[in-house]
């Protein structure tokens, strides 16, 4: 008799939506959206729909194995052909011995654990294997492939990462998408959207590439890439100059408005010199601050594609700054939404337990090591040097920046590599073990959100295929072969269960979490957060406040210090920047001296019908995607002699690749784009992607990643 299991879906996207997964005779036959959920409603994105293609793919990883002796490592050597199946009995001896043998060779620092979004559920993101790391006492990792530059900068500001609810949209009259491709990657925020237009909203769309979501606005705003911050500092100077910033609100709610209001008169900040940078004509500048500042209520999609320049901390900085000075906090239907995950506020000590490095042979905090820099780290320059690498919830092969640098260290001959993996991939083409890894549809897992406010158990509807182990039961098996659970130094926390464990996250006593049990979550397919604590009743004493809208700022008590908008921010002066914002160009910009000789800015943008790497090999999604594309200007193919299908070379002093040229509107000159992809399925066994171009320079807010400031030259072949 067929079953339906509610789950959620973990992947690397704001909508974590509720999930039905339909069971017959122990096989996953049917995947649909959850219509209860309030933010899902019943439909599933493209990627999602198809994902039981990925649960069934006939190139699932589903048992331990090792590399045969003679097999080499690196790009394009025979996946399955290169590796012998062992048990896991044999699989965790011959981990645990490596990693012992290395941790007293050169210190347990020298091993290097690598992971990032390959799953955002609690446990299997960051619990079990964090406890085991902390307590071998390996190099900790700073997880800045993606986010952080904008994270830090909008907790700058507001003080913790909360925003519009996405359901508040639909009130919404005037909607900025600001390097925002909502029909492409948050689907779920479109229908919402789609209902306040049909009410008269108006929908523009800011955005160096024209995407699904600028073919779909109402204004399309196309600006050059880097230069977010310049324009949403010119703005604030039009609605400040001409006095239709909220005045009351900003002196009761803000702080630093005065040095705001002088950053943004400087000559630099004028509407003639803005639209000299971000190519945006003056007038255009001066109408949509007009039109947003005037237009109530008016809310503000940001996204992470504009923090993935070398200033985009500080571009995020000043465009959280919009909704402080006008006031659209207070509104229905305004504000702005980056994320909302600091609504979420787990016990993430009781899962990480980071006391376990005091218990380590180091008897301190490890040393930190950026993600964002793998290239430079495995190529032996950090003491002491990466001797192993413990690969999860990531494809570094193919997302890190400098490929050509990442490979380089990955071929390292002693270099030890462990890839724990659902799939073959780029990356696992250099293990020396290979770890079987389960899906979502076959572990139990507790679900939050970056894009919503409800809170999900995602349940296990299969068993697991094969011998694949989740993340935890995999660090639980390595834990207690090391004996981290015996002696002096030994801790329970090795052997917890997985509802131990979820018990403990939610374990906490902060008032939002109030009446949230992981009992209550089984019950209930989800759960929306308790902000009955902060959420006014509007004047109606009767009214349930537990569905009241959320409106974090509506009256101020941002989480700062003083409780006021940091407009000005003496955290960010200590690190040598501006405490208002600037505009400061990117090493690799059209503005800068790289650009003599590489002219065009490279967006290495995201896959629409693929998740970062994910998905890239599932033929189902292959067809969805038309790829190894460069999209170019019919001006900048013009003056290189290239016609639509011509195959060019992409090129700068880190690498080269060869794309077929897509000669169409999508950028305007001086812009070029290509899409993420395995480097294995680039055509002409090229075995190298986009990041043969990136380069390992770190943003000024946060130390994250700058895949958008990269400069190339392109020629036909």
């Amino acid at each position: 008799m067929p079953k339906v299991v509610h789950a959620a879906c973990p992947h690397d996207c704001p909508d974590a939506c509720g999930v039905l997964i339909t069971v017959d005779d122990g096989k996953a036959v049917k995947i649909q959206g959850d219509q209860r959920h309030p933010m899902t409603r019943g439909f599933l994105c493209a990627k999602v729909t198809k994902y039981i293609d990925r649960v069934y793919a006939p190139d699932r990883l589903l048992y331990p194995m090792k590399r045969r002796a003679n097999a080499p490592k690196g790009p394009g050597k025979p996946g399955p052909e290169a590796f012998e199946r062992i048990s896991w009995d044999e699989a965790i001896e011959l981990v645990t011995s490596k990693l012992a043998a290395t941790a007293k060779e050169f210190g347990p620092e020298s091993i290097l654990p690598y992971s990032y979004g390959g799953t955002l559920g609690q446990l299997n993101n960051a619990s079990m294997d964090q406890r085991f790391f902390h307590r071998l006492g390996a190099s900790q990792l700073n997880r800045t492939i993606c986010a952080t530059a904008g994270a830090d900068a909008l907790v700058s500001v507001l003080g913790k990462k909360l925003g519009t609810e996405p359901e508040q949209f639909a009130k919404s009259k005037y909607i900025i998408a600001w390097g925002a491709n909502v029909h492409g990657n948050n689907v779920h925020l479109w229908p919402f959207i789609e209902e306040a237009r049909r009410n008269g909203a108006k929908l523009v769309v800011i955005d160096p590439y024209r995407t699904r979501t600028a073919k779909c606005a109402d204004w399309y705003i196309q600006i050059n890439p880097g230069t977010d911050v310049a324009l949403a500092l010119c703005m604030m100077r039009v609605i400040i100059s001409e006095k239709l910033h909220d005045a009351d609100y900003v002196m009761k709610h803000t702080h630093g408005f005065d040095e705001l209001r002088a950053r943004v008169m400087e000559d630099a900040y004028s509407p003639d010199n803005v639209s000299r940078l971000t190519g945006i004509p003056a007038a255009d500048i001066i109408k949509l601050a007009r039109e947003y500042a005037t237009t109530k209520p008016a809310a503000i999609r940001l996204n992470y594609g504009v923090q993935r320049s070398q200033n985009g901390g500080m571009a995020v900085r000043a465009i959280t700054m919009l909704p402080c000075i006008t006031g659209s906090w207070k509104d229905l239907g305004g504000g702005l939404q980056l994320s909302t995950s600091g609504a979420f506020p787990f016990d993430k000590d009781s899962l990480t337990r980071p006391d376990l490095m005091l218990k380590s042979p180091l008897r301190r905090a490890a040393r930190i090591i950026n993600m964002s820099e793998l290239g430079r780290v495995l190529l032996n320059t950090t003491d002491p040097p990466v001797k192993a690498v413990f690969v999860y919830n990531s494809n570094p092969a193919a997302v890190a920046p400098n490929h050509n640098d990442v490979v380089k260290g990955f071929l390292r001959p002693d270099l030890f590599t462990v890839v724990h993996e659902q799939m073959f991939t780029d990356t696992t083409d250099f293990a020396d073990v290979i770890l079987p890894a389960t899906t979502f549809f076959e572990h139990k897992e507790l679900q939050g959100s970056y894009g919503h406010y409800y809170l999900q158990i995602s349940n296990q509807a299969i068993a697991p295929l094969g011998e694949a182990k989740s993340n935890v039961e995999m660090f639980q098996l390595l834990a207690l072969k090391m004996g981290f659970d015996q002696g002096p130094d030994g801790d329970p926390c090795f052997r917890q269960t997985v509802d131990e464990m979820i018990d403990g996250a939610l374990k906490t006593s902060n008032p939002w979490f109030d009446g949230i049990t992981r009992e209550r979550l089984e019950a209930e397919p989800q759960v929306r957060m308790n902000f009955s604590s902060s959420t006014k009743h509007e004047g109606d004493p009767d009214a349930d406040a537990h569905s009241l809208p959320f409106r974090p700022f509506a009256d101020g008590q941002f989480y700062t210090a003083n409780k006021k908008a940091a407009l000005y921010n003496e955290d960010i002066k200590a690190m040598g920047l501006d405490p208002v914002a600037s505009f400061v160009a990117p090493t690799e910009s059209r503005h800068s001296k790289a650009a003599e000789k590489f002219p065009l800015e490279l967006l290495g943008r995201k896959a629409d019908n693929h998740l970062n790497s994910t998905f890239c090999n599932i033929p189902t999604h292959q067809k969805m995607e038309e790829s190894h594309l460069l999209e170019i200007s019919r001006a900048d193919a013009a003056k290189r002699n290239i016609a639509d299908g011509d195959q060019v070379r992409v090129f700068n002093s880190r690498g080269e690749i060869l794309l077929k040229a897509r000669v169409d509107g999508a950028v305007r000159e001086g812009v070029v784009a290509s899409r993420l992809n395995w480097p294995s399925l680039t055509p002409g066994n090229q075995q190298r992607n986009i990041n043969v171009l990136t380069a390992e320079n770190l943003t000024e807010i946060g130390a994250g990643a700058t895949f958008y400031s990269c400069l190339v030259e392109v020629e036909k072949v």
